[in-house]
């Protein structure tokens, strides 16, 4: 498997599910993304403007190659209310050899 076309796992969180399905919709239909999973709303806490926060969030788990990772990066952005939005980038070592195949051939330009 050539290093941009490895598979990649990017993880974000928007704060209500109705956006999470635009953003999903978005990745996929422009081919930035194979598949989003949107979690159940979670409660996330942590440290903003020298705040304790606690805030309602849904994650998204994004699976999509390094080739489209900026690209993928950029829309999230682009689309998203918050200031800085949380994501990150998780390789993926392995797997189904059928499944990251198919998140190669569903995000290919």
């Amino acid at each position: 498997m050539k290093a941009s076309s490895q598979g990649i796992v990017i993880y974000s969180t928007v704060p209500d599910t109705l956006l999470g399905k635009r953003i999903a919709h978005i990745l996929v239909e422009e081919k930035l993304a194979a598949c989003v999973n949107l979690s159940a709303p979670g409660l996330s806490i942590y440290l903003w403007e020298n705040e304790v926060e606690g805030t309602e969030e849904i994650t998204l788990t994004i699976k999509t190659t390094e080739a489209r990772q900026k690209e993928c990066i950029q829309k999230i952005v682009e689309l998203h209310p918050y200031d800085m939005p949380e994501v990150i980038v998780l390789p993926i070592m392995g797997g189904h050899t059928p499944y990251l195949y198919w998140i190669q051939q569903q995000t290919k330009e």
